[in-house]
C-alpha cells in the first residue's frame, strides 16, 4: 500500500463530533471526488462519488446517515486500464434528498426556474478552526495525494475548478502554509513542496502516523546525507593530502638525483630525508618526529622551500 494510500486510511478513520465540522468534511469530498448529473428534463440532480479506498467510502455512507439520515448504496466496480483496481461507487439520488443536500454543503443555488453552482468555499463552513481543517481534511481524502517521502516532499489537492482551487489554495494558507496552483491536463493542482510545509499540513488535519513516519525517513535521510558528505569530505582530503605526498617525494629525489641533498639547508635536508623515509606519514606525524618536534605549519613551510628549490633547479636546466 502506498505511502498517500496509508494516509487517507488513517483520515478516514477520524470521526468529528461536531456537526459543522461532519458537514465541512462531506462538502470538501463531494466537491474534490464527486460529480453531478442532471436526470431527465426535470432539473433533477444526482450526486456521483468514486472512491478506490473503502475506508473513504465507509466514511462517506457515514457521514451521510449522520447529517441526513440516508442510507445511500455503494457499488462496487472493476475499473479500466492495466491495474483494473476495484472501485466503489456512490450514487445519492434527488429521491434521497440529493438536491436539499447540495445546498446544504454550499454546492448548489437554486433560484426560481434553474440551478446554480458556487464553486467557491463557503464561508459558513468555515468560521471555526476545527471546520477549516475538516475541510481540509474530506479535501484530501476526495482529491488529494502525498509523495512517498523517500522520493520527494510533496503533497497536492487535484480540483476541476480554478475558482475552487484559489479558495483551497487561500484556506491553507490561512494556517501560515505557502501552497500554490499549477494547472495540469485541464485541472488545477494546489501543491506544498517543502517537507516542512507538508508535515505542517499532515498535522494540520490530523494524519499524525503519516506526520510521525514522514519525519522518521527525513531524519534518516539527513543522518544519511549527512554521513555522505562527511566521508566525501574526507575523501577529498585524503586524495589532497596524497597528492601533496608524491609532489613531494618527487622534488625531493630530483633534488638529490640532481645537486643532492646536501645541497639544501640543514633544517631542508633533514626534513627531506625524513620524508623519503616516511613516505605515508602525515605533516603532523613527520614534525613529530624530529628533534626538537615543530608544528604541522612548520613542516609544510619547509616543504614549500623544497618545492620552490626543486622549481628553481627545473628551470635553469631548461
Amino acid at each position: 500500500m502506498s505511502f498517500s494510500s496509508t494516509t487517507k486510511g488513517e483520515l478516514a478513520r477520524i470521526y468529528s463530533q461536531d456537526r459543522c465540522c461532519q458537514l465541512a468534511e462531506l462538502a470538501a469530498l463531494i466537491r474534490m471526488g464527486g460529480t453531478l448529473q442532471l436526470v431527465g428534463g426535470e432539473q433533477k440532480l444526482n450526486i456521483k462519488l468514486a472512491t478506490e479506498n473503502s475506508a473513504v467510502a465507509r466514511k462517506l455512507f457515514r457521514l451521510f446517515k449522520t447529517l441526513f439520515n440516508i442510507n445511500i448504496e455503494v457499488m462496487v466496480r472493476k475499473g479500466s486500464g492495466l491495474r483494473r483496481k476495484n472501485y466503489y461507487l456512490m450514487i445519492v439520488t434527488d429521491e434521497m434528498g440529493s438536491s436539499n443536500i447540495l445546498k446544504k454543503v454550499g454546492i448548489l443555488k437554486q433560484e426560481t426556474n434553474f440551478f446554480d453552482i458556487s464553486y467557491e468555499i463557503p464561508a459558513k463552513l468555515l468560521e471555526k478552526r476545527c471546520c477549516k481543517r475538516a475541510y481540509l481534511r474530506g479535501a484530501f481524502l476526495g482529491g488529494g495525494s502525498v509523495s512517498d517521502p523517500e522520493k520527494a516532499y510533496h503533497l497536492e489537492f487535484v480540483s476541476h475548478s480554478l475558482a475552487h482551487s484559489e479558495s483551497l489554495r487561500d484556506l491553507i494558507n490561512s494556517f501560515g502554509l505557502k501552497s500554490k496552483i499549477i494547472e495540469r491536463k485541464g485541472n488545477y493542482v494546489v501543491y506544498l513542496k517543502e517537507g516542512d510545509q507538508v508535515v505542517d499540513l499532515l498535522n494540520i488535519i490530523g494524519a499524525h502516523n503519516a506526520l510521525l513516519n514522514l519525519e522518521n525517513i527525513r531524519i534518516y535521510k539527513q543522518m544519511r546525507n549527512d554521513v555522505n558528505r562527511i566521508v566525501n569530505c574526507e575523501t577529498a582530503n585524503l586524495g589532497k593530502i596524497v597528492n601533496a605526498a608524491i609532489r613531494q617525494i618527487a622534488n625531493i629525489e630530483y633534488i638529490e638525483n640532481t645537486v643532492g641533498l646536501g645541497y639544501l639547508p640543514a633544517n631542508l635536508r633533514e626534513i627531506a630525508e625524513l620524508r623519503l623515509k616516511c613516505r605515508d606519514a602525515s605533516l603532523k606525524e613527520l614534525g613529530q618526529m624530529l628533534n626538537p618536534t615543530i608544528s604541522k605549519s612548520g613542516v609544510n613551510h619547509r616543504l614549500r622551500k623544497i618545492d620552490e628549490i626543486a622549481n628553481r633547479l627545473q628551470g635553469n636546466k631548461k
